[in-house]
C-alpha cells in the first residue's frame, strides 16, 4: 500500500489551495493558438522598466555567478535615503508576499487568530492556514475594509491583523484619520501589517503613508514591493518597515539570499529614477479615466479604485465573459476566488490596450 504523504503534511497544508495567479500570455497561446493577446490581469506596469533597472540589472550580469549580498546593504542604504528608514528596521523579502509570509511564520502558533476583511488578498489566507492559525473574515464595507469591525473582533488570541491599503482586488483605501484612530485602539501585543503594494499611485491629500506612523506605533508593519509603480514585477523584491525588535525577528526566519542579484542592483537603482515612477503614475490616472469613462458608456458600473486595476460589476456570472474576453486574446481576472463571482478585475494598461479592452468587452457583451 502507498504511503498516505497527505496525511503527514500539517493540518493547515492539507487545506491549502494555490494562489491562482493571472494567466499568462504563453499560456493561452497554447490553450486557444491565438497571438496578439494583452494582459491586464495582475497589475503590473504597462510602461515596461526603467532603463536605469535595465542598465543596472546588464551590469549584474557579470557577477551572476556569486551569491547575492544576503543582507541587501546597498538597497536598504538607498532605501534610507530614499524614505529616511533606518536599515537596521528593514526586511528585503522576494516581493511582499516573501515578506507577508515571514511576519506570519515569525508570530503565528496553531490556534492564534489573524484578522483580515472579507474581499482582501488572498494571501493574507494562506499565510494564516500554512501556519495552522484561524482566520477572523470580518464583513466589508462598501467594498474596503470595515475598520470598526475588525476592532471588535479583537480578542486576547489575536495575534496579526491583516490591512492593504489600498485594497487588493477591490481599490478601496482608508484615509489618515480613520486608520490612525484604528492603530490607537489596538492592543500593543496584536500586529498590524499595512500592505501598501499600490501606495505611490495614490494622490489623495489625505491618504496615510504607513512608514511616517511606523514611530508612534511598535506594533506596525508596513510592506512594501517594487512590483507595481516600480516596474519590477519580473524581479520579485519588496521590503517589510517595522520597529528594530520585530525586524530582527522578522530576519531570523528570512532565508539566506532570498532576493536575487539582480533584483537588488534593479531596486536600487529605480529608486533613483524619479521620472519613471512620475510617468507611471500619470499614465495611470489618464488610463482610470479612460477606463472609467468607456465602463459608463457601456452601463458597466464598477468599484472606484485608488489602485492601478478597476474591479467592474458585471451584474451576472462573470465566468462566461471571461472565457469570452480570452477568446477575443484579452486577459483580465475573474474573481470568484474572493467570493465576487460577478466581477472582473481589470488592470490598468496601455491606452491602445485600454481602448482594445473595451471594444472587446462590448462586443462579448452585445453577444
Amino acid at each position: 500500500m502507498s504511503c498516505d504523504f497527505m496525511a503527514l503534511a500539517t493540518p493547515g497544508v492539507q487545506g491549502l489551495h494555490p494562489y491562482e495567479a493571472g494567466k499568462p500570455v504563453e499560456e493561452l497561446e497554447r490553450e486557444l493558438g491565438i497571438h496578439d493577446i494583452i494582459k491586464l490581469a495582475s497589475n503590473e506596469n504597462p510602461l515596461g522598466p526603467s532603463a536605469y533597472a535595465i542598465e543596472a540589472v546588464q551590469k549584474a550580469l557579470a557577477e551572476a555567478t556569486r551569491y547575492p549580498d544576503s543582507n541587501g546593504f546597498r538597497l536598504k542604504e538607498a532605501l534610507h535615503q530614499y524614505y529616511g528608514l533606518m536599515p537596521e528596521q528593514l526586511t528585503l523579502g522576494n516581493g511582499s508576499n516573501d515578506v507577508l509570509e515571514l511576519i506570519a511564520r515569525a508570530f503565528l502558533q496553531p490556534g492564534d487568530e489573524v484578522i483580515f476583511s472579507e474581499y482582501a488578498f488572498a494571501v493574507y489566507h494562506i499565510v494564516t492556514q500554512a501556519c495552522s492559525a484561524k482566520a477572523v473574515i470580518t464583513p466589508a464595507r462598501d467594498y474596503g475594509h470595515n475598520l470598526q469591525a475588525m476592532a471588535e473582533a479583537i480578542t486576547e488570541n489575536t495575534r496579526l491583523i491583516f490591512i492593504a491599503n489600498p485594497n487588493n482586488p477591490t481599490g478601496t483605501a482608508l484615509m489618515r484619520d480613520e486608520l490612525t484612530a484604528f492603530l490607537a485602539a489596538v492592543p500593543e501585543h496584536v500586529i498590524v501589517v499595512l500592505d501598501e503594494a499600490y501606495t505611490e499611485y495614490v494622490e489623495a491629500g489625505d491618504f496615510p503613508d504607513g512608514l511616517e506612523l511606523l514611530p508612534q506605533f511598535p506594533n506596525l508593519v508596513v510592506t512594501r514591493t517594487f512590483s507595481k509603480a516600480w516596474g519590477l514585477a519580473g524581479l520579485r523584491v519588496g521590503f517589510a518597515a517595522a520597529s528594530t525588535v520585530i525586524t530582527d525577528l522578522l530576519n531570523r526566519v528570512r532565508q539566506p539570499f532570498n532576493v536575487s542579484h539582480l533584483a537588488l542592483a534593479a531596486a536600487e537603482a529605480v529608486l533613483d529614477d524619479g521620472d519613471y515612477l512620475a510617468r507611471s503614475v500619470e499614465l495611470n490616472r489618464r488610463g482610470m479615466a479612460q477606463l472609467e469613462q468607456g465602463l459608463k458608456q457601456l452601463g458597466v458600473g464598477y468599484i472606484p479604485s485608488f489602485g492601478n486595476f478597476i474591479t467592474v460589476d458585471m451584474a451576472r456570472p462573470a465566468q462566461p465573459l471571461f472565457q469570452a474576453l480570452l477568446h477575443e486574446g484579452v486577459i483580465v481576472r475573474p474573481l470568484g476566488g474572493y467570493r465576487m463571482p460577478q466581477h472582473l478585475r481589470i488592470s490598468i494598461g496601455l491606452t491602445n490596450e485600454n481602448d482594445r479592452f473595451l471594444r472587446a468587452l462590448k462586443q462579448v457583451l452585445a453577444c
